[in-house]
C-alpha cells in the first residue's frame, strides 16, 4: 500500500487533545483535512508522523510542544494603553484581537487582562507550551496529477 511522502497532498481525519483529555480541534463532522506533506501548512510534529503512513492506517501520536506550538514566551505578553484602542473595543479577557505591524504583519492577540487604564494582550498560541496528542486516520493521498487519487 501507498505511503505518505513529502510532496504528497493528503487527507487526514484527526481529533486533537491535551494531556488532561481536553479535546481542542477535530475533523469529526467536518471534510478531512488536505495538506501537503512537507509543505509547513500544519504544525511540524504532526506533518512528520503522517510521513511514511498509509492510506486507511490510524495511529495516535503525542506531539511535543517544540513540534507544535512551541514554548510559550512571556516577553509575548504586553500591555497597552486601553486609550490607545477605540472606545467600542472589547477588551474583556478572553477577547481575541489582530494587531498589525508597521510592515504589515498581522499579529493575533488574546486580551488576559483588562482596566480603565490599560489591558494585557497575549501573543502566544493559545496552545504554546503545551504537548498535543492527536488521533490520526490517513483518508486519501492525493497525486499530484488532477483527478487522480490513492485509497478511499
Amino acid at each position: 500500500m501507498r505511503q505518505a511522502k513529502s510532496g504528497d497532498v493528503v487527507r487526514v481525519h484527526y481529533s486533537g487533545r491535551l494531556k488532561d483529555g481536553t479535546e481542542f480541534d477535530s475533523s469529526n463532522g467536518r471534510e478531512p483535512l488536505e495538506f501537503q506533506v512537507g509543505g509547513g501548512q500544519i504544525i511540524p510534529g504532526l506533518e512528520r508522523h503522517v510521513e511514511g503512513m498509509a492510506v486507511g492506517e490510524k495511529s495516535t501520536v503525542t506531539i511535543p510542544a517544540d513540534d507544535a506550538y512551541g514554548q510559550r514566551d512571556e516577553r509575548q505578553i504586553q500591555k497597552v494603553p486601553r486609550s490607545a484602542l477605540p472606545e467600542d473595543l472589547d477588551v474583556s479577557p478572553g477577547t481575541r484581537l489582530t494587531a498589525t505591524t508597521r510592515e504589515g504583519q498581522e499579529i493575533p492577540l488574546t486580551v488576559v487582562d483588562a482596566n480603565d487604564v490599560e489591558i494585557t494582550v497575549d501573543g502566544n498560541h493559545p496552545l504554546a507550551g503545551q504537548d498535543l496528542i492527536f488521533d490520526v486516520e490517513l483518508v486519501e493521498i492525493v497525486a499530484s496529477e488532477p483527478g487522480t487519487t490513492f485509497g478511499t
